[in-house]
């Protein structure tokens, strides 16, 4: 079989050596120094701004590494707030987003020490406001945090996909609503920008381009309409992943080039981007037994070890994580394949990790490996349904496959 372009092979020979006991259902490993190398080529632009949305993977040697490449954080809780502080990150590089941020929430990220936020609510807005000045000294020591207004835009023709597209959902307020503030109601706030992002795992450059350039106007007018300074424009992420070997890859390159334009065109200081999946997928590996083999009706199948307990993605997206047969020795283009339906212990038919050519003569035991795991896996999963354990995570560094955390079974989280 050749070797599939996700796949690293400098890998390889550390999961297959690995044996655990602890490990028999399934464990996540992640390579570091690929990551590391990788991000720096992200970094080698000065068009935009790049924070990590930390949703994608927030292991603590993940966050590190992008931390010592010059990303900042975008955190939607209290919990990834407190995981990014605990890796010594300053909050002053923390950017907080999130359509259900209370009050008392709000408050709590100030008193920590977080000075921008994206805001998703007239709610929000004013609480924001009161806050800052409940915590503040006095009126004239009032620190202003960074505020960027979220705004949810609609167009003729939309696309559906886990963000909404051109569905109604939580996530910001139309123009019509925001039009109705001014900048200059909130005397604690510096609100200077606008936050657009609607559309998931895109994969065309060109589709890309075209709706970050329909973005511009609407959202020009709408600064102006609110006496907004507009200096900062937050495109979000959404750069996408091709989990399903479509031969649809972005060229960042080709990104930077057209985040220019539209820096341009929108006549910002700053243009920011979350990247969760595109930083961090491709680094990450799932490693998983298989516990059984059997022929359905004509169809050949794998129950594995673990399934949508450990990776949900694949049965609420349709697009399953790539995967290959980890066997020693094993020469490319010899082993003859046929197709297989991937099944996991759980007991619901959504537990599958889809339909895959393998070798034909794979055997109970042997292991197979999933790519792009680095981003949507571990936080992701649903461990609890049938009280299975929550898998290890496992970083490789240096030639060594090093264990962050163990495995955990059940008996860890059951009362």
């Amino acid at each position: 079989m050749t070797t599939p372009t996700w796949f690293d092979p400098r890998i390889e020979n550390a999961l297959i050596e690995h044996v655990s006991p602890e490990d028999e259902q399934g464990y996540f490993v992640y390579q570091l120094d690929a990551l590391k190398a990788y991000l720096a080529t992200l970094q080698q632009q000065d068009v935009i701004k790049l924070w990590f949305a930390v949703k994608a993977n927030p292991l603590s040697k993940v966050i590190q590494t992008l931390d010592h490449a010059g990303f900042d954080f975008d955190v939607a809780s209290a919990g990834e707030l407190t995981q990014v502080l605990a890796q010594g990150v300053d909050p002053g590089r923390v950017l907080n987003t999130g359509p259900a941020k209370s009050k008392p929430q709000l408050a709590a990220f100030v008193k920590k020490g977080v000075n921008t936020f994206v805001v998703e609510s007239l709610n929000q807005l004013n609480w924001l406001n009161e806050v800052v000045l409940e915590q503040a000294i006095s009126v004239d020591k009032v620190v202003k945090p960074k505020v960027l207004l979220r705004v949810q835009l609609q167009w003729p023709e939309g696309e559906k996909n886990p963000l909404g597209g051109n569905s109604l959902t939580p996530f910001g307020l139309s123009v019509s609503e925001w039009q109705n503030i001014h900048v200059d109601s909130y005397p604690a706030l510096n609100l200077c920008g606008l936050h657009i992002f609607q559309w998931g795992n895109m994969l065309s450059n060109e589709k890309m381009f075209s709706l970050w350039s329909q973005m511009v106007p609407p959202l020009s007018d709408l600064a102006d309409r609110i006496g907004m300074t507009l200096e900062v424009l937050d495109l979000g992420g959404g750069l996408g992943i091709d989990y399903l070997a479509q031969g649809q890859m972005l060229s960042w390159s080709q990104v930077i080039e057209d985040l220019a334009v539209i820096k341009e065109k929108a006549g910002v200081k700053e243009l920011w981007l979350e990247l969760g999946r595109f930083a961090v997928a491709e680094c990450g590996y799932y490693v998983v037994p298989v516990v059984d083999r059997k022929m359905n009706y004509g169809q050949e199948q794998l129950v594995l070890a673990a399934g949508i307990n450990h990776l949900l993605r694949p049965a609420i997206t349709d697009q399953p994580f790539p995967v290959k047969l980890l066997r020693a020795g094993q020469t490319d283009d010899v082993t003859s394949t046929q197709a297989f339906d991937l099944h996991g212990p759980l007991c619901t038919s959504m537990d599958t990790l889809g339909h895959f050519d393998l070798p034909n003569d794979i055997a109970v035991g042997e292991k197979l490996v999933f790519g792009y795991c680095g981003a949507y896996g571990f936080t992701e999963s649903m461990p609890f349904f049938l009280c299975h354990e929550l898998a290890a995570e496992y970083v490789y560094q240096d030639d060594q496959l090093t264990q962050v955390r163990a495995a955990k079974p059940a008996s860890s989280y059951l009362a």
